[in-house]
């Protein structure tokens, strides 16, 4: 943590349907952080960090990971996959990140076993085609499932390889292995799951503990903490366009059931935000542009790289979707908004941003349950900048038309934008002076 001041407790949320550059803002603002620490999802997030030259993917490690001496911790509200978890510290051993009385992962939280993959495959592949979620099939589903039905295993429960068998073994026995075998899939046998999963144990071992304690006691202490979430509000499993949703809930609010701390704590939520939309998957996307070769939806995913860091499938684009936009400030309460990937739209000559829904011939301004009925997005237009901002390190430096662009988001979202991404790396952060941000920075 830099300087003398302290920087509130922070959350980083994603405002749209995930994939929006919080890796990238956790990393370039984790340096003000004592900790930071993820509250939800497991490895079917993906976040993406560029260092100079060095391009590095994170799926279960927070993205504090990579400034030195900051601590990390994976909550209890995370689903973790042992296998998948060891490989990753592994990669980020061998690229020179020391990982040594710096990372913490909760006891409670979930674990991702053999059996609930294949659930999620079977889930997924055997669906009608219009009826698929569009998981990324990683077992993150069917392993928060088990832990609502209150038959999951959880981290500390690795550590006894007996009962750990036994309790596989009830899974086996129970309405889970029961349809994977009436599918005609045969399970692991329960020894062998739980055999690797105690060496994955002892493995991980040493960086496993009671994170809410922890996390507690570090801020009674008086560090503060950078809260990480994964995919985005508006695939909430509450208050995203159900049942087009992920598995936990990815909103500010998660925070609290997610590692264990008290609302209060919260000092402040920042909303993570691409300057177009994005979604990976199935479900409802109204701005999406899907326009063939050469459209405006291929441009916005090559220009972007569009292509998911954990599953590498492609990314449906479109235009910035300012209903469902202003529906996350609306449930998250964004003190400011960063607008990533600023850079995508500086070759187009014109830029979009959808201000209402026109649903069965009536115009609505906010986000309907429903996902059933067809919903036309209504735009407004507005002058592109047409020209490379790359290159750019200062917020005033922008083309004027960049920053109607983002006063114009400000306007309809209904928080302040502090800052712009033009382009991968740290230095291609801007910082508007004078922003919430800004203030809370010291900058």
């Amino acid at each position: 943590m830099s300087g003398g001041r302290r920087v509130p407790n922070i959350a980083v949320v994603g405002g749209q349907w995930g994939d929006e550059g919080k890796g990238k803002v956790v990393d370039l603002i984790s340096e003000h952080f004592a900790v930071v620490a993820r509250f939800q999802g497991g490895p079917n997030a993906g976040h993406t960090v560029t260092i100079g030259d060095r391009r590095h993917a994170v799926h279960q490690v927070p993205s504090g990971v990579f400034r030195p001496g900051v601590r990390i911790v994976i909550g209890n509200g995370t689903v973790v996959d042992p296998e998948k978890l060891i490989e990753e510290l592994d990669q980020l051993t061998a690229a020179g990140f020391d990982l040594a009385d710096r990372l913490f992962i909760s006891d409670r939280a979930h674990v991702i076993l053999p059996l609930l993959q294949q659930l999620d495959a079977l889930s997924e592949n055997s669906a009608d085609p219009g009826a698929r979620i569009g998981t990324t099939q990683r077992g993150i589903g069917p392993t928060y499932e088990a832990k609502a039905a209150r038959w999951g295993i959880r981290v500390a429960d690795l550590s006894d390889p007996i009962q750990l068998e036994r309790r596989i073994q009830r899974m086996l026995d129970g309405p889970a292995g029961r349809r994977l075998r009436d599918a005609g899939e045969q399970p692991e046998a329960a020894a062998g799951v739980a055999r690797r999963a105690h060496a994955q144990w002892r493995r991980l071992a040493p960086h496993v503990a009671d994170t809410a304690m922890l996390l507690n006691d570090w801020i009674d202490g008086g560090a503060n903490v950078l809260f990480e979430g994964a995919q985005g509000t508006l695939l909430d499993l509450d208050h995203g366009w159900y049942p087009y949703v992920t598995s936990s809930s990815t909103m500010a609010g998660g925070v609290c059931a997610g590692l264990g701390l008290a609302p209060k704590l919260i000092g402040g939520v920042l909303g993570v935000f691409k300057a177009y939309a994005s979604r990976v998957g199935a479900g409802p996307m109204p701005t999406e542009c899907d326009d063939g070769p050469g459209g405006v939806g291929e441009r916005l995913r090559e220009r972007g790289r569009e292509y998911g860091t954990t599953t590498g499938r492609p990314r449906r684009c479109g235009w910035f979707d300012g209903v469902a936009a202003r529906y996350a400030n609306r449930i998250n309460r964004f003190d400011c908004i960063c607008v990533t990937l600023l850079d995508v739209l500086d070759a187009f000559d014109t830029v979009r941003i959808a201000v209402e829904y026109r649903v069965a011939d009536r115009r609505t301004p906010t986000v309907p349950p429903s996902v059933a009925g067809a919903m036309e997005p209504v735009f407004e237009t507005l002058a592109g900048w047409g020209s490379d901002t790359t290159g750019i390190r200062a917020w005033d430096a922008l083309p004027e038309a960049a920053r109607r662009y983002l006063g114009r988001i400000e306007e309809i979202v209904g928080a302040e934008v502090a800052l712009a991404g033009v382009g991968p790396e740290r230095g291609q952060s801007l910082v508007r002076p004078g922003s919430w941000l800004a203030r809370q920075l010291g900058r």
